[in-house]
């Protein structure tokens, strides 16, 4: 798995991170994106000893899309500041199961405890509120595309939120799906992120091509039927 080269300069790495690779090294020992970045920095402009480089926000490792990472440390609390506040804009397209609705906002109530992430009550005393909005692309009645742009960022969020309004997303078999994407990785892309340049504050965009396992499971799904 090797990660596309969206944008460099003395401040930003961003990259398309490919479905399966952690953002951040884990107990698996697998080459993760952040690690990759450093490399590729290191090699490009020929830095000796270790290279910072920032996560200012992460993707789940089954996900796909964009990360911006950061070159030094004055342009990752500037753009960890604008995660904080909202700033952000994220947009992300799913491939999720059954007909879903032409447009819809959503509003649940999340708990995140160890690794275990789950929906509560609003008054339960460490619920954080998830919202999102989202609209329908195209679907064939028993598979819809949906573009997602989220509100807030919550852990597993988009996954959770469409398994509980029963659509769950191709190859989320953790959250009630019962199709298979490619047997380990999601539908789910971060199609679309803009910032706000943390030294020059130019407004940045950039988008990611999906990859190629949705266009492979369409193909086999549409021969089913």
């Amino acid at each position: 798995m090797k990660p596309a080269i969206f944008y460099l300069d003395n401040h930003i790495l961003v990259l398309n991170k490919p479905a399966g690779m952690p953002v951040q090294a884990d107990e698996t020992g697998d080459l993760d994106l952040q690690t990759w970045g450093k490399a590729y920095v290191k090699d490009q402009f020929y830095k000796p000893g270790n290279v910072f480089l920032g996560l200012v926000h992460r993707l789940d490792r089954p996900v796909s899309g964009v990360v911006v990472m950061a070159k030094t440390s004055k342009a990752a609390e500037r753009l960890a500041k604008q995660f904080r506040e909202r700033t952000v804009k994220k947009t992300y397209w799913a491939l999720v199961e059954g007909e879903a609705p032409q447009t819809g906002n959503l509003e649940h109530y999340i708990l995140k405890s160890d690794k275990k992430v789950q929906l509560v009550t609003k008054t339960h005393p460490e619920a954080q509120v998830a919202r999102l909005s989202f609209k329908r692309l195209k679907t064939n009645g028993k598979i819809s595309l949906v573009e997602i742009d989220l509100e807030t960022g919550r852990k597993h969020q988009i996954r959770l939120q469409f398994s509980n309004i029963g659509h769950s997303i191709i190859g989320d078999l953790r959250y009630g799906a019962r199709l298979k994407l490619d047997g380990k990785n999601l539908a789910l892309c971060c199609k679309v992120m803009q910032i706000k340049h943390p030294t020059t504050n130019e407004t940045m965009l950039w988008e990611a091509e999906l990859p190629d396992t949705w266009d492979d499971f369409m193909e086999r799904f549409e021969k089913r039927f």
